[in-house]
């Protein structure tokens, strides 16, 4: 069984209303943390930025306004299949993208082929996994406080 999922897609950074570049971000789906997808946001002379979500706030916020905390996800236009606007936020500082539909839902395709939606529970011991990576996300934060 493969054990993940990639894509690469070009997304637009919107900078400001004036002024936009396309970067490209890589999209990484792991059956180990099956509930998440993982963005590698890949900025002209700054290391690349990973941030990890819910697959399931992908799904949605590309049908509607989606997200409640650092993450926002939701289509550009109200009705029909358009762009999304994929809005990152720390503190007050913000990051604004633009990202075509199709080939986000061809990557979320891609991840139920591998692990269909809902049946993310049923993959072997996925408590004992949540605790190492908890433990481990503490650890990181502690080391950089």
């Amino acid at each position: 069984m493969r054990e993940s999922v990639q894509a690469e897609v070009m997304m637009s950074f919107l900078v400001s209303e004036e002024l936009s570049f396309r970067i490209p971000v890589e999209l990484r789906y792991e059956v180990r943390d099956p509930y998440a997808i993982r963005m590698t946001f890949h900025l002209p002379g700054d290391a690349p930025v990973t941030w990890a979500f819910g697959r399931e706030l992908l799904l949605d916020g590309l049908n509607s306004p989606s997200g409640d905390g650092d993450v926002h996800i939701g289509p550009t236009e109200p009705e029909g299949l358009s762009d999304v606007h994929i809005r990152l936020q720390v503190g007050e500082d913000r990051a604004l993208f633009r990202a075509g539909t199709a080939p986000l839902v061809a990557f979320l395709d891609r991840t139920d082929k591998l692990v269909p939606l809902g049946q993310e529970c049923t993959l072997g011991d996925f408590e004992g996994n949540l605790e190492e990576a908890l433990g481990r996300i503490l650890a990181e934060e502690q080391n950089a406080g």
